[in-house]
């Protein structure tokens, strides 16, 4: 009977892991927003250089999530990174000349973009894009620059 006990409290813990590993699953893959329907607007923008962003990453306002990358490609015209993104209708009243920069969620987390708004009366809508756009800041890239400029002062 102790047996038999046992053997039901082993498999309780390993049904509660499975539950855990598929809510942490859907908790870092930011499934949290699938289905939240179609009320949403797209807007772009061109980066440089777009480090580690993905598509899903979010697009935050002051640190609150407002929408997801949608879509990343190329430009063939000026072979910078064009980012597709939705927002939510509920902040469509964002200013046109609002800014975009890539940002890094601690020191070596996942990309995201901020948005910054900006000062103009007209907001954004369906199919903007946005003008000024700041690219990621890529570790390796600081490091290469600190790494030159230390050799240089040495010599």
């Amino acid at each position: 009977m102790v047996n038999r006990s046992l053997e039901v409290l082993v498999g309780f813990f390993i049904c509660l892991g499975i539950a855990a590993i598929f809510v942490l699953t859907f908790r870092v893959a930011s499934l949290d927003t699938v289905g939240s329907g179609t009320d949403t607007y797209r807007i772009t923008g061109q980066f440089q250089n777009i480090g580690g962003l993905k598509q899903g990453s979010a697009v935050t306002l002051a640190g609150v999530r407002i929408g997801r990358v949608t879509q990343i490609s190329i430009d063939p015209h000026t072979f910078q990174a064009t980012v597709h993104m939705t927002i939510d209708r509920q902040y469509d009243n964002l200013p046109e000349d609002s800014s975009a920069s890539i940002l890094t969620a601690g020191l070596l987390g996942e990309q995201y973009i901020g948005l910054t708004p900006g000062g103009m009366p007209e907001p954004l809508t369906d199919g903007s894009e946005l003008m000024l756009t700041q690219s990621a800041l890529v570790l390796e890239n600081l490091i290469g620059q600190f790494l030159s400029n230390m050799a240089t002062q040495q010599e």
